[in-house]
């Protein structure tokens, strides 16, 4: 039975290193047995002497690439290769020895220690390391086996240690005392300076915050912290006034938000600087001692009345003088004036406050020194109300009163308007007028409310005796000085249903069904009749109206010439000529005329000689144009359309020139001047040609 062997690692001998040795009890030492060894490693790494069975290795092994090897051997007869017994499976184990020194994981460790710190795995040799002295630290660490005997092995390894920063540091500034310098009119979060406190630590360890603790200046001046740069920046927090303060002197003081409780001991974290500023003089507008104005002046107030007045000066210590005017965009009506002297305002037209309650301008006023340096206040002058204008009815009262009323019956109330405005209210008293008072038909009963009634002052009225009454009616207000007006109510005498609802005023004006009187009907009527009239008599004119003449100014005697520019018919225009002619020279027809035109004479047509049968066309053509050149009643035209025709009726016949035989100096133009008053030009133009020719 094999079950193991043992081999050391790392053999260092100049033979092949023995492992041990396998033998059969069928080996009878005559060498008829053959072993063989098979499995991991034969033949190659591990030998057998097939005689004797001694097993060697052929090269040194490590433990650490392979601790165990699993190999098979077996016994068989050389003669018949037989196995004489059953395979067996042995191990070989190697034996460790110390050949490999520790190693780290890593070569280089990084570590991070925050400075002050207690004990710990790597202990600190030194109290109190401090980051800002000395940041990095690089140690180098040794590993040995064997618990450090004698023999063993080792190993090293490197650890850079950074000591991270805590907030042992407080802010620090560079300087005591800040100055900086501002003009008056920066607006408020004008930045006038930064200042500066450093930190020796890092992030949020190093972040300050900036404040006013005390100071002159402290609701006139701010301060912020810029993130980016741990910077305080002083802002103007107010408006400034030289006149009134020119220098200012602040504590400001630089804090850390992020404290370390354990490092108090250290003492406070945090500092403190003086700042002060100087504001600088600017030449500044004048100042109105008012926002804003308001003044009230009578409506009845005559021109040149004094208003008020407003007064502005110049801030500045020179005190310039200032002269005042209103900015006329703001007074198109030139209403009021200003004195620019000292800014009293007056009217310049009279007042209405019916038309304008509330006047709002703007008054400016100006350095005389420097115009540029201006300023505006606007003014609301009010208007106050004035008893100019009398009360008059609301309305235009027109009613009715019925045939069979009785004494005292209400028939319409009154009631008035006043554009005043009195400041205890409208108090309207009614009354008639003194001349209708004594004979009147009705009385006015005031009712003391700013309304009246008109009341019937007998029974029963007669509309065919009197059918309208005008009652003039006095109104009067209560104010000073006392303004009245007479206001006309026209009353109709009308006839009233039993219930006392209006049917007729006028006896020929009744009511029809249909809501129309017999009056408005007949109108009505004679509209349409009126209308038909003018139609009929406005299309006798139009047919009756003559066509316009041809020259309508007596000052236009210049001649009409249309231009048609037509082309010739050509072989299309069978209408000219009968070129059937051509073809049978004896098929003319002696009383067939020209269609194209329309002579005012009809001459004879000459009988021309019949051509022979063998005549030939050109021959034909040369006689017919000798003809016609010789015949003094033939124009010289292809076609020819005239269209110099005068209007039927005309005492001047035709004005064409075209058919006549005679020359211009041989016309006789006198009887243009029997023509009438129309041809009188025309005959003023040719009667007077020879004239001209004599002179």
């Amino acid at each position: 039975m094999w079950n193991q062997f043992f081999l050391l690692e790392e053999y260092t001998g100049s033979d092949y290193q023995y492992v041990g040795k396998l033998h059969s009890d069928q080996d009878r030492g005559d060498g008829s047995l053959k072993y063989i060894l098979s499995g991991d490693g034969a033949g190659d790494l591990f030998i057998i002497n097939e005689n004797t069975g001694d097993i060697q290795a052929t090269r040194r092994l490590d433990r650490e690439e392979k601790p165990v090897y699993i190999l098979r051997a077996q016994a068989i007869n050389r003669k018949t290769g037989r196995p004489v017994e059953p395979e067996s499976e042995f191990i070989i184990k190697i034996h460790d020895i110390n050949d490999n020194e520790p190693i780290f994981t890593k070569e280089v460790y990084t570590a991070t220690v925050p400075e002050m710190s207690d004990v710990g795995i790597i202990k600190t040799a030194l109290l109190n390391m401090d980051r800002e002295n000395r940041e990095q630290y690089q140690v180098v660490i040794q590993a040995k086996d064997m618990g450090g005997q004698m023999g063993g092995l080792s190993g090293t390894t490197t650890v850079n240690i950074t000591l991270t920063d805590v907030n042992d540091n407080p802010p620090r500034f560079p300087q005591s005392t800040y100055q900086f310098k501002t003009p008056e009119s920066s607006p408020p979060g004008t930045p006038i300076g930064r200042i500066k406190a450093s930190d020796a630590d890092l992030g949020e360890n190093a972040e300050i915050e900036y404040s006013i603790t005390e100071g002159e200046g402290l609701d006139m001046f701010d301060v912020i912290t810029d993130q980016e740069t741990q910077e305080g920046i002083i802002t103007v927090k107010k408006l400034l006034d030289f006149e009134k303060k020119k220098v200012y002197t602040l504590k400001v003081e630089a804090s850390n938000p992020h404290i370390e409780p354990r490092f108090l001991y250290l003492g406070p974290f945090k500092d403190s600087a003086t700042v002060k500023i100087t504001v600088e003089d600017v030449d500044e507008p004048p100042v109105f001692s008012k926002l804003a104005y308001i003044l009230q002046i009578r409506e009845d107030a005559q021109i040149n009345t004094t208003i008020g007045s407003v007064t502005a000066q110049d801030p500045d210590a020179a005190r310039n003088p200032v002269k005042y005017s209103v900015d006329r965009h703001t007074d198109m009506d030139r209403i009021f004036n200003i004195d620019s002297g000292n800014g009293s305002i007056f009217t310049s037209k009279l007042l209405d406050r019916e038309t304008l309650l509330w006047h709002n301008i703007t008054v400016i006023a100006t350095e005389f020194n420097n115009p540029k340096q201006s300023s505006r206040v606007p003014l609301y002058i009010k208007v106050l109300d004035v008893n100019d204008n009398p009360p008059e009815f609301a309305e235009f009262y027109e009613t009715f009163v019925c045939e069979k009323a009785k004494a005292d019956q209400l028939i319409q109330t009154l009631r008035a308007i006043d554009k005043d405005d009195p400041y205890s209210g409208h108090q309207f008293s009614f009354s008639l007028a003194p001349e209708a008072a004594g004979g009147s038909n009705f009385t006015i009963q005031d009712n003391k409310d700013n309304t009246a009634g008109i009341l019937t002052r007998k029974n029963g009225y007669n509309r065919h005796e009197m059918s309208t009454y005008l009652l003039p009616v006095v109104i009067s207000d209560n104010d000073y000085p006392v303004q009245s007006s007479t206001g006309t109510v026209t009353v109709r005498v009308c006839a009233c249903d039993h219930q006392g609802n209006m049917q007729s005023c006028h006896a020929e004006a009744l009511v029809h069904p249909t809501g129309l009187s017999t009056g408005a009907l007949v109108a009505i009527l004679l509209c349409i009749v009126t209308l038909l009239v003018t139609v009929v008599l406005f299309a006798a004119l139009r047919r009756q109206r003559k066509k316009e003449p041809l020259i309508i100014s007596k000052e236009d005697i210049r001649d009409n010439i249309v231009s048609y520019n037509d082309e010739g018919g050509g072989e299309e225009d069978t209408q000219a000529f009968d070129i059937g002619t051509l073809r049978n020279p004896e098929a003319i027809e002696d009383s067939k005329l020209r269609r194209d035109i329309v002579p005012e004479a009809l001459f004879l047509p000459r009988r021309t000689p019949a051509a022979c049968d063998n005549t030939d066309v050109r021959d034909f053509i040369n006689q017919r144009l000798k003809e016609n050149d010789t015949d003094p009643t033939a124009p010289p035209y292809d076609s020819l359309a005239t269209f110099a025709y005068e209007g039927t009726g005309s005492v001047a016949d035709s004005l064409s020139s075209l058919e006549s035989v005679t020359t211009d100096g041989d016309q006789d133009y006198d009887y243009l001047s029997d023509w009438g008053p129309r041809f009188k030009k025309l005959a003023d133009m040719y009667g007077g040609v020879d004239s001209d020719k004599d002179s």
